[in-house]
């Protein structure tokens, strides 16, 4: 299995013919407006462009799966950096199907894509002749989640392949930890930007918690969502500097954008 790392959440999965595209954000530089203002420097979003060889691997996507991408299906409330614009696009005009979470399936549909699967927590279903299965995510530990997309994590077991599990936008919970110590996945991603709103506390796992989903990790961790939104404050070399200190790093991918990664089977 190869993972192609495009920016922030956005990946690919290579497995055989199939290239599964996660949570496509594909705006220009700058094309999206500031997730904070006040608790972090206002910049338009994303930071940083695609990488030189997004065109090349999106061409051969097959399939995509979507985390979470919608509250109350108000557009004011979708969150573009899972999927914006340019990503709905994307999967219209070369007629991508999804898989997403069974509450977003209408917003998806309304906006002309095509599900092919939905989820619903903790119950496997087919895909690509293995299996996926969601795992509860939730944005934040306190108030501010009950305003937030709470979506899923992904278990993906493909024939062949190392299994994977995609911890989606969450705070670590019992339910990741669950998914970390029942599914012991090959390899483990992680969104460990820190990101927080302007109110409220961290709506993805601050660093103490991004240690602990790395310890509790049976094998690999891959760490995204970093770089990329003016809202997750966590740099690479931070994220390095302290796996560095706690002697994690060897057990941490964090790749930079347009790396792939080759990930191997247990």
């Amino acid at each position: 299995m190869k993972i192609h790392h495009l920016r922030n959440a956005t990946f690919v999965i290579e497995s055989g013919e199939d290239f599964i595209l996660i949570d496509p954000m594909l705006s220009d530089k700058g094309a999206l407006p500031p997730f904070a203002r006040l608790r972090h420097k206002s910049q338009r979003n994303p930071l940083v462009p695609l990488p030189d060889n997004a065109p090349e691997i999106l061409d051969k996507v097959t399939l995509c799966l979507i985390t979470h991408s919608q509250k109350f299906g108000i557009e004011l409330l979708t969150h573009t950096d899972h999927l914006d614009n340019p990503g709905k696009s994307f999967l219209r005009e070369n007629s991508i199907p999804a898989v997403c979470l069974q509450r977003d399936a209408n917003y998806m549909k309304k906006n002309g894509i095509d599900v092919e699967t939905t989820l619903t927590y903790w119950q496997p279903s087919e895909l690509l002749a293995g299996q996926i299965t969601a795992v509860p995510a939730l944005h934040g530990h306190d108030w501010v989640h009950t305003l937030m997309a709470n979506g899923a994590g992904l278990f993906l077991q493909l024939p062949g392949e190392p299994s994977i599990y995609i911890s989606g936008d969450t705070v670590f919970t019992q339910d990741v930890e669950r998914a970390l110590t029942e599914f012991k996945p090959d390899v483990a991603v992680v969104a460990a930007g820190s990101a927080s709103l302007d109110v409220g506390g961290p709506i993805l796992m601050p660093m103490e918690e991004i240690i602990t989903f790395i310890r509790t990790a049976p094998h690999k961790v891959v760490a995204n969502h970093l770089e990329a939104l003016n809202h997750c404050p966590t740099t690479r070399s931070q994220l390095k500097q302290e796996l560095k200190t706690r002697d994690l790093l060897s057990e941490t991918f964090i790749p930079e954008d347009g790396e792939t990664l080759t990930i191997e089977t247990h």
